[in-house]
């Protein structure tokens, strides 16, 4: 190896538990674990009809699809990151005498946790908001539907159904796979790489 490029034989010494330390923040990266959240991107949502307002007599139905996520690092030990899932809505408020239309910029937290299993993989845990931590912005189309939006409580509404369909999309088995790094694999992959020369 090249002495300069601290890779080999001449790069630095650490102790196996500062070696896995490393290995993991490098592997665990910001990136990876968009990949797999954004198995979710482009998703359809098809909200409703839910029942609002006073004896939930109005209905809404809404459609929309799931966007990008993005997100930061936010702890070490252990590797966690805050990722925003955005969702764009559109949706009609029907009052059996009228319909309102609306459109929502949805943003929903998550918190995102990886884990060291004994099989030398890696899970990154999702934990799903509760619905008042969910961002609803509402756009009202008219006059009159700013007016139905205040006494429909459209909006939490909305938080509430968003928080319990992101909580049972992440734990579907293809999210769940897409969030797993499985290292003894790749290092089995790519053995010819990394076996001693």
């Amino acid at each position: 190896m090249d002495a300069e490029s601290g890779v080999g034989p001449d790069a630095p010494r650490v102790d196996y538990a500062a070696w896995g330390e490393r290995f993991f923040e490098h592997a665990v990266t910001l990136e990876r674990v968009l990949a797999g959240v954004n198995v979710l991107g482009g998703r359809p949502i098809d909200v409703g009809p839910l029942g609002v307002g006073p004896g939930r007599l109005a209905k809404v139905h809404a459609t929309g699809t799931i966007g990008a996520a993005t997100g930061r690092l936010v702890g070490v030990s252990p590797v966690r990151f805050d990722v925003v899932l955005p969702v764009s809505l559109a949706f009609v408020l029907d009052l059996t005498m009228d319909k309102q239309r609306f459109d929502a910029d949805v943003e929903v937290p998550l918190r995102l946790t990886a884990h060291a299993h004994a099989d030398l993989s890696i899970f990154v845990d999702v934990t799903p908001p509760r619905p008042e931590q969910v961002v609803v912005r509402l756009r009202a189309q008219g006059l009159r539907a700013s007016l139905t939006q205040a006494a429909a409580g459209v909006d939490g509404e909305l938080r509430r159904f968003v928080a319990r369909y992101v909580a049972r999309e992440v734990d579907k088995p293809h999210v769940a796979a897409a969030r797993v790094i499985d290292v003894a694999a790749a290092i089995a992959r790519s053995a010819d790489h990394v076996v001693p020369r």
